[in-house]
């Protein structure tokens, strides 16, 4: 008996020997990577734009009547590539603005507790320097379906209407359990800086779309900001953010929803609860596309011909 508990202390031993030589390779690794990147992290797409004293990242493309503003969900490290895949089959017809918040892309880190509120100035305020001005058509994923409702609330004439990409609404919260999202995003945070967040963003976990030096900017910037602090007080504040949309009425303004088919989200009522809130509206639509939750990697032609549909129809409403 005591023979096998030395043994079994021995491999144990071993094994946490093991694991914190591999955390040191990663970590020492990811040091070079990241010093070796910093030239590459140069091009990448955007304008910086300081806001409340720190910098945020305004990619804008393309011409048109109508501007389309894409808005990235929790944890996207690179939103100017991540929607690359729909914005480049609308550029040729619309303005294009994707904003990156700070914690995301090429924005700074600022590691300040913000509420959604706070959050939706600083946007706001990054478009008016930028010169990309309202009214806009709202394209939020995830996550940033709550500041999307929010912004439509507060400042309705900015709103022109809103195309939602599978975006998150009050009600999917009530059925999250945010305190163990916050839980598994600090895991991840801690992970990061050991430089595992490498081992994630592969090839094929980006957007098909990306060449190879898009690829190796998303993997450069991943490496550098994905799940920081200020991504963190982000989903924190979102209990606040519900609770003031569900003080007022619901936006009524033209509203298209493209859905996923919840397999990737752990809320039960993904789908329905997108219906619910559609029923509630003088003009909206529900779309199922049967995919993952990054609907605009899977499903960009369909979202981009069925918006192209839905803009021409609001302008001639």
């Amino acid at each position: 008996m005591k023979k096998a508990i030395k043994i079994t202390g021995k491999i144990l031993l071993v094994l946490l020997i093991l694991i914190i030589l591999f955390l040191l390779v990663m970590f020492i690794s990811n040091r070079i990577m990241m010093n070796s990147e910093k030239e590459l992290l140069k091009t990448y797409p955007g304008e910086l734009v300081e806001v409340d004293g720190h910098n945020m990242n305004v990619y804008t493309h393309g011409k048109g009547e109508n501007t389309l503003v894409f808005l990235s969900g929790s944890g996207t490290a690179a939103p100017v590539l991540d929607f690359k895949s729909l914005y480049s089959l609308l550029e040729d017809d619309y303005r294009i603005a994707v904003i990156e918040k700070y914690g995301y892309g090429a924005a700074d880190v600022v590691d300040e507790e913000r509420s959604f509120d706070t959050i939706l100035e600083q946007d706001r305020k990054a478009l008016e320097k930028q010169g990309v001005n309202a009214p806009y058509i709202l394209c939020p994923h995830s996550m940033s379906g709550i500041e999307a409702i929010l912004w439509a609330q507060k400042y309705p004439d900015e709103v022109e209407a809103i195309a939602g990409l599978d975006m998150a609404l009050p009600r999917h919260y009530d059925e999250l359990d945010l305190e163990r999202a916050e839980k598994m995003e600090k895991l991840a945070s801690v992970a990061s800086k050991f430089g595992l967040t490498r081992l994630f963003y592969t090839d094929s976990a980006l957007p098909s779309v990306l060449d190879e030096n898009d690829k190796k900017l998303y993997k450069a910037i991943a490496a550098k900001i994905a799940v920081n602090c200020d991504i963190i007080y982000e989903s924190n504040a979102i209990p606040d953010a519900c609770a003031e949309i569900d003080s007022m009425p619901i936006p009524d303004v033209p509203t298209l929803l493209f859905v996923s088919d919840g397999s990737e989200v752990d809320v039960p009522s993904w789908i329905s609860a997108q219906k619910d809130y559609a029923e509630k509206l003088s003009d909206a639509e529900v779309i199922e596309l049967g995919c993952g939750h990054y609907v605009h990697n899977f499903r960009q032609e369909e979202i981009a011909e069925k918006m192209n549909g839905f803009i021409s129809s609001i302008d001639t409403e």
